[in-house]
């Protein structure tokens, strides 16, 4: 028996996405048991078959969820996965002790409310760890994915772009910026990445570039960003031009799907890190 079956289960608050999925798959390949929440309309009901408890909640039911962890030993886990945010404003029943939390929550954004959330959990015993922990080659790589490169003209759009996402994720409004020839077309807020995406390329027509950033000091226990095909799918139903993402911080599902459909819609894909100047670089 390894050190990881010795260890007690790990636990898993589901959100949707495949993130969840290759958690599960992940953890339990590592020998460690999944104790899974699952969120009603969000979550893949695929996540049934890859763990070894599961409980299905609504939102806001955040009793239910540590009185399972508790009857199933859990002493940490993990936040995986995506939640509708607009869903807040017409489906969440919370129980009573989220209710508590939600009315003690002073600005409902995004980092405020998951780090409440982190909190009520610790106080219950219950640790709240990485997401990534047994995910750590999904990683964005860096440098550039596709067949095509950046222009000049696209480099002047990344640079512009970057400095703007920087600042509304310094705001904990998003993690995403739509623009084209250094205009701001779309800034993502509670709808979500690919609405951002949307929105911003039909108002650009054609050539958008897509800027994804972690927010500075992103707690790596929830809500990292991610990309996959969808991300491309979205990007090329109005003719965008190029995604950029930061490299090492934030993850990539289906690199080879994704890379092929980005190459097969003419869509640049690049990873990039900033150094200590505030320079990007590729490679």
């Amino acid at each position: 028996m390894t050190d990881q079956e010795n260890m007690p289960p790990i636990g898993l608050i589901a959100g949707g996405g495949q993130f969840p999925l290759l958690f599960a798959e992940a953890a339990r390949a590592r020998g460690r048991k999944v104790v899974a929440i699952a969120h009603q309309h969000e979550t893949d009901v695929q996540i049934e078959g890859k763990t070894d408890k599961l409980c299905w909640v609504k939102l806001g039911q955040l009793g239910k969820i540590i009185k399972f962890f508790h009857q199933q030993g859990v002493e940490e886990t993990v936040f995986a996965g995506t939640i509708t945010k607009t869903r807040i404003f017409r489906d969440i029943l919370p129980d009573f002790k989220g209710l508590t939390l939600w009315n003690k929550i002073d600005a409902r954004q995004d980092d405020a409310i998951l780090r409440s959330v982190a909190g009520a959990l610790e106080a219950e015993g219950i640790q709240v760890i990485p997401s990534t922990c047994y995910l750590e080659h999904l990683f964005f790589p860096r440098g550039i994915l596709t067949r095509k490169k950046p222009t000049e003209s696209h480099w002047e759009d990344i640079k512009f772009g970057w400095k703007i996402a920087r600042e509304i994720g310094r705001l904990d409004i998003g993690q995403c910026i739509v623009v084209r020839d250094r205009s701001v077309l779309a800034v993502e807020a509670i709808e979500g990445t690919d609405a951002t995406i949307r929105r911003g390329g039909e108002l650009g027509k054609t050539g958008a570039v897509v800027v994804k950033l972690k927010k500075p000091g992103q707690d790596f226990r929830f809500d990292l960003p991610a990309t996959g095909i969808q991300t491309i799918k979205t990007l090329a139903s109005v003719q965008g031009a190029l995604l950029a993402v930061e490299a090492g911080q934030s993850l990539l599902f289906d690199r080879e799907a994704m890379v092929k459909a980005a190459n097969d819609a003419g869509i640049i894909v690049v990873g990039l890190v900033e150094d200590e100047t505030g320079n990007l670089l590729s490679v």
